[in-house]
C-alpha cells in the first residue's frame, strides 16, 4: 500500500463526455452499433466515476468531473457520485482542454493535479495514488496506456507547452515526455493501465480480469458479459 503523503490540497480531474450515440466509442463501430457503443461507454464512465470517488476519499483529494459538451452539466449532476464536482470543459482541442484543467486546479489552490480519462475502467485508485506519490519527486507523472498514449497524467507545475502537440496518434506518451523535458520539467512513468477503444481491446480486459479487485469496473464487465463483447473483432 502506498502511503498518503499529501500535505496540501490536490485535485483529481476526470474527463467525460455525454454518452451520446455517434459521439463516443466510435472506433468500436461497426462491431457495435452507435447506440450500443454509447451504452457501453456509459457503463465504463460510471465505473470510472466510482473508482475516482474512492481515490478521492482515500487520499483526501478534490474530485472534479469536467464534461463535454457544456450543456451536459445538469445531466451529469444527476448521476455523478457525491463529493465530485461537475464543471464544463473549455473549448479547443484536447491538449488545450487538458492544459486549462491543470491551470484551473492550480489557480484554485491545488498543489498537485492528476487528469484521467473515462475510457480506462481498469485504472484504479492504486494507480492514482502512484501518480500523486511520484509528484512528490517529479514535475510530471504519467500512467502509460498500451497503445502508446496514457490514461492519466499528473502535474505539480503549470503545463506551459506540455500538451501543445497532436494527441491522436500512437506516440503521444513520448511526445508529451519530450515536451516536458523541453520545458525543463522532471518526469516519471508509473505502472500504467489500458483504454478500451477498439473491439480488440477486450482481449486486454479479459487477460487482466482475474487480477482485478472485486469492486473494479463491475458494470463494464457485466455489460461485456451480457452482450458477449469478448468475441468482437
Amino acid at each position: 500500500m502506498i502511503a498518503n503523503r499529501e500535505v496540501g490540497p490536490s485535485s483529481l480531474v476526470v474527463f467525460a463526455k455525454r454518452p451520446e450515440p455517434g459521439q463516443v466509442k466510435t472506433r468500436m463501430t461497426p462491431a457495435l452499433s452507435a447506440e450500443s457503443a454509447a451504452s457501453f461507454y456509459r457503463e465504463m464512465l460510471l465505473d470510472v466515476l466510482d473508482e475516482s470517488q474512492r481515490a478521492c476519499a482515500a487520499q483526501g483529494l478534490e474530485g472534479i468531473v469536467t464534461v463535454s459538451p457544456a450543456s451536459a452539466i445538469e445531466e451529469f449532476a444527476r448521476f455523478v457520485p457525491a463529493g465530485l464536482r461537475v464543471l464544463a470543459q473549455c473549448e479547443g482541442d484536447l491538449g488545450t482542454r487538458m492544459a486549462f484543467e491543470v491551470e484551473r486546479a492550480l489557480a484554485t489552490g491545488a498543489r498537485k493535479v492528476v487528469l484521467r480519462g473515462s475510457d480506462n475502467p481498469a485504472l484504479g485508485a492504486d494507480e492514482i495514488a502512484r501518480l500523486f506519490d511520484a509528484l512528490e519527486r517529479v514535475d510530471v507523472a504519467v500512467s502509460p496506456d498500451r497503445d502508446g498514449g496514457y490514461g492519466a497524467i499528473g502535474l505539480r507545475v503549470s503545463p506551459r507547452d506540455v500538451f501543445a502537440h497532436e494527441m491522436s496518434h500512437g506516440e503521444v506518451l513520448p511526445a508529451t515526455l519530450e515536451r516536458a523535458s523541453r520545458c525543463g520539467f522532471s518526469s516519471e512513468t508509473t505502472e500504467g493501465s489500458f483504454d478500451l477503444d477498439t473491439p480488440e481491446d477486450f482481449a486486454l480486459l479479459a487477460g487482466e480480469r482475474s487480477a482485478l479487485p472485486r469492486d473494479r469496473c463491475p458494470r463494464t464487465l457485466a455489460y461485456a458479459d451480457t452482450h458477449d463483447l469478448w468475441a468482437l473483432e
